[in-house]
């Protein structure tokens, strides 16, 4: 028996990315950084318990709970008639609410509660994942947040969400729009694309799917956001901090003299390792 607690929080994936969630722009305690802590690294050793027993299936949301959220999605998904055609309704929605986001970095806060994310707009991936997460739980299907690392490159980190449907997980990109899934249509899941690298690279379309290729699912992990206990969680807007400006505006830059880890982040995890 697998004890999750070996495989949960921030410190997963490298003392670089550890620095990195370390300095996140969300708030100290607010539904974001609590979600990043929680996380359960997706691999081997954790992937049955994680497709098995780490989220219910049964959703227990009580309509009228999240009522703008509820108007959100009758509209979002209007003239679907299946689960899947949901999903995708909802996906196309939440990269709608990323491309109403105001251009200028100082705009938009990170984080707050999913009514506010949308009303604003908000090109953060979190953000929109978590929009997602919610409105498919609404919609009566179990949704929960799952974070990507690709380990091989600095600040390559992704969020989307898992929804499930037809007795399988799937993943779902809520900024880009992409429902991934088998050639036969069933859903695929993020243990599945990390072992099938031809399932990612089959949705890439080009620059709108920056996040479609093997790289970005070369590591994950999962978390539950139940959308029915939203009052648990603080929804605390913030500013962008200086680190992730400073990240944000080199990326703007294009990244002159490639991606790199900007705050010797890689250092400070060769210094740490030594010092073990």
């Amino acid at each position: 028996m697998v004890d999750p607690s070996n495989y949960q929080g921030i410190g997963q994936f490298g003392r670089a990315y550890r620095i990195m969630l370390e300095n996140d722009s969300h708030a100290p305690g607010s539904v974001d950084r609590v979600l990043a802590e929680r996380m359960i690294r997706l691999c081997a050793e954790t992937a049955a318990y994680l497709y098995e027993q780490y989220t219910s299936t049964t959703v227990v949301y009580q309509p009228g709970s999240r009522p703008e959220l509820e108007q959100h999605l009758e509209q979002a998904v209007a003239g679907a008639d299946s689960d899947e055609e949901r999903i995708a309704a909802i996906a196309r929605f939440c990269a709608g609410v990323g491309r109403a986001a105001p251009a200028e970095m100082d705009a938009t806060p990170f984080g707050g509660s999913e009514e506010q994310i949308i009303r604003r707009g908000s090109y953060m991936c979190t953000d929109l994942a978590r929009v997602g997460c919610a409105l498919c739980q609404i919609a009566g299907l179990p949704a929960r947040v799952v974070m990507l690392f690709d380990t091989d490159q600095a600040y390559s980190g992704h969020v989307i969400i898992e929804a499930h449907r037809s007795g399988a997980w799937g993943a779902v990109d809520t900024t880009t729009d992409v429902v991934y899934r088998h050639q036969d249509g069933r859903p695929a899941s993020t243990w599945e694309l990390m072992n099938r690298p031809d399932l990612i690279e089959a949705h890439a379309r080009g620059p709108s799917t920056p996040y479609a290729r093997a790289g970005q699912f070369r590591a994950a992990a999962i978390s539950n956001y139940p959308v029915w206990q939203w009052r648990e969680y603080d929804y605390t807007e913030s500013p962008v901090n200086e680190y992730y400006r400073s990240i944000l505006e080199m990326s703007d830059r294009g990244w002159p003299g490639e991606l790199r880890w900007l705050h010797g982040e890689d250092a400070a995890c060769d210094s740490e390792q030594a010092e073990g």
